[in-house]
């Protein structure tokens, strides 16, 4: 799905009030399913990367990056994930060239590319799998609501700009849950972005470490930079990639939304190529979504690639590697 407008923080749309009963029966039934559920333990570390936002924190980006922490120490870092939209119920280990994302989703796909991925419905099942396997340390991609698998450090994602939108629970805002809920659970925070706002930088101040962060283009978007760009995202905030593209340089002439995890028909893929075409422009979409075209589309297609760059990288891969000492 596309994040609904009248999430955001300043939207004066009056369906966040009509919505608000579903939201309290949604909060309820979640609270009541997280108290119902046994954690159960691994024998390998488990770092959670989580939101308690629907979509578009940057989750996947910061899990990268803590695997590249762990890896350049000489560990062994393992990725678990749900597959989100992927038919395989695992646990089954992510091979590139071999698994597509209709089997697995589209972002096992990418964390594949730096560490060994495992997907499973069942993330107890993942976890033992992945430990079986050789893993010194699980990096579980999402599942800070999941109680199901007991986490050693627990790291809550935010982005700095959106914060936590209005406010209120899903349907009627973007919240799995509220924020002084999950900062109980969380052990750090990452915030995404410059420039929080007031509320949250409150709500965040001297309750649990925060590392800033930002996301910075690779250098291989260098051909691109200074370029008109006709650009198109399938993600939650699609609104977010279009100005790291006006940011890094790019000449942002036109663009298309879609909804998150969206797949590509042919014919949109076309017209997009055609409107490119005819600006003599660049068609550039963002690495979540390449994974999801066909090998046709992908030779069209240019990829805008970032990367999670930490203010304090060395502070918070101390405070990491202090979870694989208690382990």
């Amino acid at each position: 799905m596309k994040t609904p407008q009248f999430w955001q923080r300043d939207s004066k749309s009056l369906l966040p009030d009509l919505l608000t009963p579903v939201a309290w029966l949604y909060g309820g039934i979640s609270r009541c399913h997280r108290a119902s559920q046994k954690s159960a333990q691994v024998s390998a570390p488990v770092i959670c990367v989580g939101n308690v936002v629907a979509g578009g924190a940057g989750k996947t980006p910061v899990a990268i990056a803590v695997a590249r922490l762990f890896l350049a120490e000489g560990k062994r870092p393992h990725f678990l994930t749900r597959g989100y939209g992927g038919s395989l119920m695992g646990p089954i280990r992510v091979v590139l060239d071999v698994h597509t994302f209709q089997e697995v989703g589209d972002e096992p796909l990418i964390l594949a590319e730096t560490a060994p991925t495992w997907v499973a419905k069942d993330r107890v099942a993942g976890a033992r799998a992945a430990a079986e396997a050789g893993a010194d340390v699980i990096i579980m991609d999402d599942g800070f609501q999941n109680p199901t698998l007991e986490k050693d450090f627990s790291l809550l994602v935010l982005d700095a700009e959106y914060g936590v939108g209005n406010g209120r629970l899903i349907p009627a805002g973007p919240l799995r849950e509220t924020l002084a809920a999950g900062l109980c659970r969380a052990d750090a925070v990452i915030l995404v972005g410059e420039n929080p706002d007031n509320n949250l930088k409150n709500q965040l101040n001297n309750i649990k470490p925060v590392f800033k962060s930002r996301l910075v283009p690779r250098e291989s978007i260098d051909g691109i930079s200074g370029e008109k760009v006709v650009a198109f995202a399938g993600i939650g905030r699609p609104e977010k990639f279009f100005q790291s593209l006006k940011d890094a340089g790019c000449g942002l002439i036109n663009h298309f939304s879609y909804a998150d995890h969206h797949i590509y028909k042919k014919e949109e893929i076309m017209s997009m190529v055609e409107a490119a075409a005819t600006e003599n422009a660049a068609l550039v979409t963002t690495r979540k979504d390449y994974v999801r075209l066909s090998l046709e589309a992908k030779m069209m297609v240019t990829v805008f690639d970032v990367d999670m760059t930490f203010a304090a990288p060395d502070k918070l891969k101390t405070l990491l590697l202090s979870v694989l000492k208690k382990g």
